[in-house]
C-alpha cells in the first residue's frame, strides 16, 4: 500500500507542491488578516483540497500530453509512463479524478470558486501544450502557478473589493480614505500574483536549460532554444529581480516590517545565489541546487507573511 502511494506521489513529483503552495496559504493568512491569518478550519481544508488536486490534475496531464517526448528524452525516459510503470489509463483517471476533486471543493468554498474552477483547469493543463506552439511556454506555467494565491484570496474574501470611485468617494476625506484602502487591499493578491509570475519565468528557463538540446531537436519550443542559453539567463534574471521589487511593493500594500524586509532580503539572496549556480556550476548540480533554493524562497515567504499577520506587524503609510 505504502510503496504504490509513494509511486503516484513520485509520478505527480507530490514534493515540489511546496513551491506553489507556500504563495496560497500566505495569501490566505492576508486575506484572513482580521482573524489574524486564520480562516477556520474548514476553508483551510479546502483550501488545501484544491491546491493539491488542482497540481495534481496539472501534472498528470503534463505526464500524459509529454509521454512521447519523455520516451526519446534520455533525462526523462524512466518517468512512469514511457518505462510502463503505470498505464495511460490509470493517469487519465488521476488527471479526471483530481479535476473532479478540484471542482468539489471549490463548490464548498464560495460560488466564485465554483464558477471559476473550470476555467483555472484549463489554464493549469493548457501549460503543458505551450512548447509545441510558443516560445513563451514558461510565463503560461508562470500564470498556472500564478492562480494559488488568487484563489486562495478568493477562497477567504469571495472576491478583490476593487471598487470603482463614485461621487460620495470624493465627498468627505474618511470616504476617499475608505476606498483608497479597499484599493490597496484589493491590489495585495494581484502584486503577489504578478510576483509568482516572474518568479516561475525566471524558475522555468533556468530548469529548460538541462533540455536545450533536445527541445531544439525535437521542434520543443522554450526561451532557452529561441534566444540561446546566455540570453534566456539574462531573461532569467531580470525577471527574478523584477519579482523582488513586486514582493517588496507587496510588503509595502501590506504595511509589514521588520520580519518581511528580514525574509525579503534572504529571497534575494537566494535567488542571486541560483544565478551564480547557474552560470558557474554544471547542469546537474543546477537540478539540485535551485530546486532547495527556491524551495527555500517560497518557504521564507511563507514564515514571513504569517510572523507579520499573526503579530500584526506593518509599515505605516499614512
Amino acid at each position: 500500500m505504502f510503496s504504490a502511494l509513494q509511486k503516484w506521489a513520485s509520478f505527480v513529483r507530490f514534493s515540489h507542491t511546496v513551491f506553489a503552495l507556500p504563495f496560497a496559504l500566505a495569501a490566505m493568512c492576508v486575506a484572513a488578516r482580521d482573524t489574524r491569518g486564520w480562516p477556520g478550519w474548514r476553508t483551510f481544508g479546502l483550501i488545501l483540497a484544491a491546491m493539491v488536486c488542482a497540481r495534481t490534475c496539472a501534472m498528470a496531464f503534463n505526464r500524459i500530453a509529454d509521454r512521447k517526448f519523455d520516451a526519446l528524452n534520455p533525462r526523462t525516459s524512466k518517468r512512469h509512463l514511457p518505462a510502463g510503470q503505470i498505464g495511460l489509463a490509470s493517469a487519465v483517471a488521476l488527471c479526471a479524478l483530481s479535476a473532479a476533486g478540484l471542482i468539489a471543493a471549490s463548490y464548498f468554498l464560495n460560488s466564485l470558486c465554483f464558477y471559476l474552477s473550470p476555467v483555472a483547469l484549463v489554464v493549469i493543463c493548457f501549460y503543458s501544450l505551450t512548447k509545441r506552439f510558443t516560445d513563451y511556454t514558461h510565463v503560461f506555467l508562470g500564470l498556472a502557478l500564478a492562480l494559488a494565491p488568487i484563489g486562495a484570496w478568493l477562497a477567504v474574501k469571495g472576491g478583490f473589493g476593487l471598487v470603482l470611485p463614485s461621487a460620495e468617494t470624493f465627498s468627505s476625506s474618511e470616504s476617499f480614505w475608505s476606498w483608497l484602502s479597499s484599493i490597496r487591499v484589493g491590489m495585495q493578491p494581484i502584486v503577489l500574483a504578478l510576483a509568482v509570475v516572474l518568479w516561475l519565468v525566471g524558475f522555468d528557463i533556468i530548469y529548460a536549460l538541462q533540455d536545450y538540446e533536445f527541445d531544439k531537436s525535437h521542434g520543443l519550443h522554450s526561451l532557452v532554444v529561441a534566444w540561446g542559453q546566455r540570453n534566456a539567463l539574462q531573461a532569467a534574471f531580470l525577471a527574478h529581480m523584477t519579482m523582488c521589487g513586486l514582493l517588496f511593493a507587496f510588503g509595502l500594500l501590506c504595511r509589514f516590517r521588520i520580519a518581511y524586509v528580514v525574509g525579503w532580503l534572504i529571497i534575494v539572496g537566494c535567488l542571486m545565489l541560483e544565478h551564480w549556480i547557474a552560470r558557474r556550476r554544471s547542469l546537474n548540480w543546477i537540478n539540485v541546487a535551485f530546486f532547495r533554493l527556491n524551495a527555500i524562497v517560497s518557504a521564507i515567504f511563507f514564515v514571513v507573511v504569517a510572523a507579520e499577520v499573526i503579530f500584526q506587524g506593518g509599515f505605516k503609510l499614512r
